[in-house]
C-alpha cells in the first residue's frame, strides 16, 4: 500500500484546522474521523503511520482525543511550533464562540426565555452524556472483571461524594497495573483495598476568591485528569466550581455543560464558559489556558519518546484503569447531574427522547439541543 504523503503549505494545514474547529461538530470520535478521512485519505497529508501514533498518544495521555490528536499532527508537520499553531487554529473558534454565548448569557440571562431554553437545554444534555456513558462502556470495559470494578467503585463514589477524586483514578490505574502487567501479582489486592479509604474533602460552603493562580491552577489540574473522553472532565468540574469554591451555582454548571454541546470543536471549551461567569472575558482566557496546558505539554513532551514505547504494557495497562475509573466517573456524574436538571415531568421526557433518538438515529447532537431549546421555549413556565 502507497503511504507517500503529498506536500502542503503551513498556511493550508493551519487553514484545515481552523475550519474544522469552526465546523467540526460531533464529538472527539467524529473529529478524529474527519482527520482520518481529509488527512489521510483525501489530502494524504498525514501518513497512516503518523495517524494511528497520534491516536494511540492521544489515547494514553491525559485530555481530550480530538485536541491532542491535531496537536500531535501539528507535531508531524513542524515540530514544536506547529503543535503549537494548530492548537490554536483549533481551539480559538470554539473559545471566542463561547465568549459570545457567555456574554449573552449573561446579559440576558435573567429574561424568561433565556431560562427557558437553558430548561430544555440542560435536559437534553443528561440524554446526551448517559449516551456517551454507555458508549465508553462497550469502547472501554469489555467483559474484563477488574476494570467492571474499577469503574463501580468511581461510579458509587462520584454518586456520593458528588466530586471527582482524582486518588482515585491514580489507585484505579495502579490496580489495573498491578493485577494485569506486572511481575508479582501478589499486591494487587493490597492496593485494590487501598482505593477505599479516598472519599472527597468536604466543601466549603463560602465562595473563594478566584484569583489568578487558582483559576489557571485549578483548570490546568482538571485538563490533566481528562481520560476516556473530555466529557470526563465534568464531574471533575462539578466537584471544584460548584461544591469546593462555590463559584456557580448548580443551574449554571449545568447550562455550562450545555455550552459545551451546542459549540464545535472540545468538550472541554466549557471552562471558558464557567472562567467568563467568574472573572470576564479574562477569566474564560485563563480557564482555556489552564485547561489545555497540560493537554499540549503530554503532547509535545512524550512526542519523540513514544514512537519507542508507546506499546509498553504496563503504560498500556495503567492507563486502562485510569480509563475504566474515568467511565464510571461518568457514570456517577450522569446522576449527580440529572437531579439537577430533571426537574419535572417535562425535562424528564426531553431527557428520555434525546437518549432514545440517540440510540436509534445518528443525529448530530446540536439539532437534538436546539430541537431541546424550542420545547424548552414552548414548556417553561
Amino acid at each position: 500500500m502507497d503511504t507517500e504523503t503529498i506536500p502542503c503549505t503551513l498556511r493550508e494545514f493551519l487553514g484545515y484546522f481552523l475550519s474544522l474547529g469552526t465546523f467540526g461538530f460531533g464529538g472527539p470520535i467524529a473529529l478524529a474521523g474527519y482527520m482520518q478521512r481529509d488527512l489521510v485519505e483525501k489530502r494524504r497529508w498525514i501518513s497512516k503511520e503518523d495517524y494511528i501514533d497520534g491516536l494511540a498518544l492521544a489515547q494514553l495521555a491525559p485530555g481530550p482525543l480530538a485536541a491532542q490528536l491535531a496537536m500531535y499532527l501539528g507535531y508531524v508537520r513542524a515540530g514544536i511550533s506547529g503543535a503549537t499553531l494548530v492548537s490554536l487554529a483549533f481551539i480559538i473558534p470554539s473559545f471566542l464562540m463561547v465568549l459570545g454565548i457567555s456574554w449573552l448569557y449573561v446579559r440576558f440571562g435573567g429574561l424568561p426565555w433565556m431560562q427557558a431554553l437553558f430548561y430544555g437545554i440542560g435536559a437534553a444534555v443528561i440524554g446526551i452524556i448517559v449516551r456517551a456513558a454507555y458508549k465508553l462502556v462497550k469502547l472501554t470495559l469489555g467483559k474484563d472483571g477488574l476494570l467492571w470494578a474499577i469503574f463501580s467503585v468511581l461510579a458509587i463514589a462520584t454518586a456520593v461524594t458528588q466530586t471527582e477524586i482524582a486518588w482515585l483514578f491514580l489507585g484505579a490505574g495502579l490496580v489495573y497495573l498491578l493485577a494485569k502487567a506486572w511481575p508479582s501479582k501478589q499486591t494487587a489486592g493490597t492496593a485494590a483495598l487501598a482505593m477505599a479509604p479516598w472519599m472527597g474533602k468536604v466543601a466549603s460552603e463560602t465562595m473563594v476568591p478566584a484569583t489568578t493562580a487558582r483559576l489557571v491552577g485549578f483548570f490546568a489540574k482538571a485538563g490533566a485528569m481528562v481520560f476516556g473522553s473530555g466529557l470526563a472532565i465534568v464531574p471533575f468540574l462539578y466537584g471544584g466550581v460548584v461544591r469546593e469554591y462555590h463559584w456557580l451555582t448548580e443551574r449554571q454548571f449545568m447550562d455550562a455543560v450545555a455550552v459545551a454541546m451546542i459549540t464545535p470543536g472540545p468538550v472541554v471549551i466549557t471552562v471558558a464558559f464557567i472562567g467568563y461567569l467568574v472573572r470576564g472575558p479574562w477569566g474564560a482566557a485563563l480557564a482555556a489556558i489552564g485547561v489545555f496546558l497540560p493537554v499540549y505539554l503530554f503532547v509535545v513532551i512524550p512526542s519523540p519518546w513514544f514512537k519507542k514505547h508507546g506499546k509498553n504494557p504496563q503504560l498500556n495497562a495503567f492507563v486502562k484503569g485510569v480509563t475504566a475509573a474515568a467511565t464510571g466517573a461518568i457514570a456517577g456524574a450522569c446522576f449527580v447531574l440529572s437531579r439537577r436538571a430533571i426537574v419535572d415531568l417535562p425535562t424528564g421526557l426531553i431527557a428520555l427522547a434525546t437518549l432514545a433518538i440517540l440510540i436509534r438515529w445518528k443525529i448530530p447532537e446540536p439539532w437534538l439541543i436546539a430541537a431541546a431549546a424550542v420545547a424548552g421555549l414552548c414548556l417553561f413556565h
